[in-house]
């Protein structure tokens, strides 16, 4: 059975472009399984430099044409963060470090995981930054966002371990 305390947190650098459309897309696909009042979804960024910011206009744009909404404001991610979420989903490497780092005793490394390990349909080991890109690189980034997602959400309705 689902857990209604079930919680992912989705990272990226800003938390303006990867991991809000990743909240946005797990959103939409819990809607959509009618899981969504089971599971607790957000996002935030390594760094706090767009705290408080709508995710990127471009990336609004292009899950608005997927027919999803990005609503989510920009946060830093904090230790405490560790702690109450039972997922931890980052989208590169590099991000991996940063949130591994606020985790100085390891007792949270299990929990936190690359983003596409859950990608089923795509052989990327990392969600690309679309911000310095054109259109292109957003599409891209939904379509592994939308994979992984999927992945994620099977699991939930088959009550599987998420990790």
């Amino acid at each position: 059975m689902t857990k209604s305390n079930t919680s992912i947190l989705f990272v990226c650098m800003g938390n303006i472009c990867r991991s809000p459309a990743a909240e946005g897309v797990m959103l939409h696909q819990l809607e959509k399984a009618s899981l969504s009042d089971q599971v607790r979804i957000d996002s935030a960024g390594t760094f706090g430099f767009h705290a408080g910011n709508l995710p990127d206009k471009r990336m609004r744009a292009a899950a608005s044409h997927r027919g999803i909404t990005l609503e989510s404001r920009a946060r830093e991610i904090q230790p405490a963060d560790l702690e109450s979420f039972d997922l931890i989903l980052v989208m590169d490497r590099d991000n991996l470090a940063n949130v591994r780092a606020l985790d100085p005793t390891q007792i949270h490394q299990e929990k936190i995981r690359l983003f596409c390990d859950y990608c089923t349909e795509h052989d990327q080991k990392e969600v690309p930054d679309p911000y310095y890109g054109g259109p292109d690189g957003f599409e891209l980034v939904l379509d592994l966002l939308e994979d992984g997602c999927t992945e994620l959400t099977r699991r939930l309705q088959a009550h599987q371990p998420l990790r």
